[in-house]
């Protein structure tokens, strides 16, 4: 899927996500990451959703976000609620959706300003 929103302004931006493969910009990523307007954080320790935990995702609000975006991989996926409570009761949104879906939210989000950190798993987790 390529993405073609343009609001640029120096932020870093998807291009372009295939399973497995995420287009920022001018880069090629084919490792998890956490994005943000100023910055991507390559190689974020969980490869798929089977291997994502609390304190992976408490690194995503270590940038205080307004908004984190969490990319579950090929399909939606939903971490346990505990680990989301701590999000909520500091008041920063959490949205969970397949990878390709949180590419375009953080797309739109970034564009409209908004404090937004995602954290993008481009693997999904192996066949049992």
């Amino acid at each position: 899927m390529k993405i073609h929103l343009d609001a640029g302004n120096g932020q870093r931006m998807v291009r372009g996500y295939e399973p497995g493969r995420l287009h920022i910009d001018n880069e090629v990523y084919e490792h998890s990451l956490i994005l943000m307007p100023k910055r991507v954080i390559a190689n974020w320790r969980p490869r798929h959703f089977g291997e994502l935990d609390a304190p992976s995702l408490a690194e995503l609000a270590e940038w205080r976000p307004e908004i984190i975006v969490l990319g579950t991989g090929s399909a939606l996926r939903f971490p346990p609620a505990a680990w989301l409570a701590p999000f909520f009761s500091s008041q920063v949104g959490v949205e969970c959706m397949d990878t390709g879906a949180a590419c375009r939210t953080y797309n739109l989000l970034m564009s409209e300003g908004r404090s937004v950190v995602a954290g993008l798993l481009l693997a999904d987790p192996p066949s049992v």
